[in-house]
């Protein structure tokens, strides 16, 4: 009760970085798998397709959260925060999550081509619980859906079939 009674929404962060651990247990929170058994994870999953990837744009770069190996593997070098939203509090951010669909996980697609639009509750389930495992940290996060996505995903050198969904800052609040 206590961590949905802090649970906020904030557009401003201070710039200390995250710690590795705390870092490590932000993504297992969001997207980790949590039964072990049959790779099932932490958030749902429509149909298991788990077609939702999870991304970190630090300073350093941009690492893809591998949830099996809990690892980040790096995706692009250079920081492109500012590329991750139009506001002017995202590049200042220590770190963004970005949430990113990759459609070729989908099967059945073709044939049900409405249950596309399942991937965005997906990804509201992880956003929720980086929202939750932030509060139960004493941190700052906002999601946010403004994002110029074809800009970003050319710097990130994306694929078709991989769709930008959703950004989450992620920091210490603002003093």
């Amino acid at each position: 009760m206590q961590v949905l009674k802090l649970r906020a929404t904030s557009r401003s962060f201070a710039p200390d970085p995250i710690p590795a651990q705390t870092l490590s247990n932000l993504l297992w929170a969001a997207w980790g798998i949590n039964r072990p058994a049959d790779g099932k994870r932490t958030a749902p999953s429509a149909r298991n397709w788990q077609e939702i990837d999870l991304m970190v744009v630090r300073a350093d770069g941009t690492f893809l959260y591998d949830a099996a190996a809990n690892q980040l593997r790096p995706v692009a070098a250079g920081d492109h925060r500012a590329l991750t939203g139009v506001e002017s509090f995202v590049k200042s951010a220590p770190l963004t999550l970005l949430l990113v669909a990759d459609t070729s996980r989908m099967e059945g697609l073709e044939k049900y081509p409405e249950t596309r639009q399942w991937l965005w509750a997906d990804a509201g389930f992880i956003s929720q619980n980086i929202y939750l495992f932030c509060a139960s940290e004493g941190l700052a996060t906002g999601v946010r859906a403004w994002i110029d996505r074809p800009v970003l995903a050319k710097a990130l050198s994306l694929r078709e079939h991989q769709v930008i969904l959703l950004a989450q800052c992620v920091g210490r609040p603002a003093r």
